[in-house]
């Protein structure tokens, strides 16, 4: 039988956690000791009554520094969560045409397109064809081409017009 390895826990090793022989120590107060043997590392942590917690485990010694490691990752978790809030998730709009669209249409369309820009979302650009209006590919062609000179000062074509089945397709990205 096999013995299951131990799980692995989540940030950095701390303490006994440690597999290095002799680790680069930095004290509480930011001085550097230099390299210097695990157990005497620990002997000082211990002293001062914090963890050592191992900063860097790629470096030859491993860097590890003496401090509390309930306020660590406090002060990771507050800036995981900052990092978090700041992050924008890009969405795609979607706008539908259809070859005859009146001209009062289009303008109310457009104003839609360029506040999704504003926004920083993408916009995907659908025109449909229904019955024998698939015959005059040519006019839906135009259409799509005056959207992308009317937006070309906001946004850079993504995806350039294509058919796909009944329809012809432009996404559109805020530059």
């Amino acid at each position: 039988m096999k013995s299951t390895a131990a799980p692995q826990k989540e940030g950095p090793r701390i303490n006994r956690d440690i597999r290095a022989r002799e680790v680069q120590l930095i004290d509480a107060e930011g001085k550097n000791h230099g390299a210097i043997q695990l157990l005497e590392a620990l002997a000082i942590a211990e002293a001062a009554g914090l963890d050592l917690v191992e900063i860097a485990p790629n470096s030859a010694p491993p860097v590890c520094k003496i401090l509390d490691y309930g306020r660590f990752r406090f002060a990771e978790q507050k800036k995981a969560a900052e990092a978090r809030k700041k992050q924008k998730v890009v969405e795609v709009k979607e706008i539908k045409l259809r070859p005859g669209i009146d001209e009062h249409d289009y303008g109310v369309k457009m104003k839609s397109v360029l506040r999704f820009f504003e926004e920083g979302d993408k916009v995907k650009v659908t025109l449909r064809f229904r019955g024998r209006e698939i015959a005059h590919q040519d006019i839906g062609f135009r259409l799509m081409i005056r959207v992308k000179t009317e937006t070309a000062a906001v946004a850079k074509v993504e995806l350039e017009p294509s058919m796909e089945g009944r329809q012809m397709v432009m996404v559109l990205a805020p530059r």
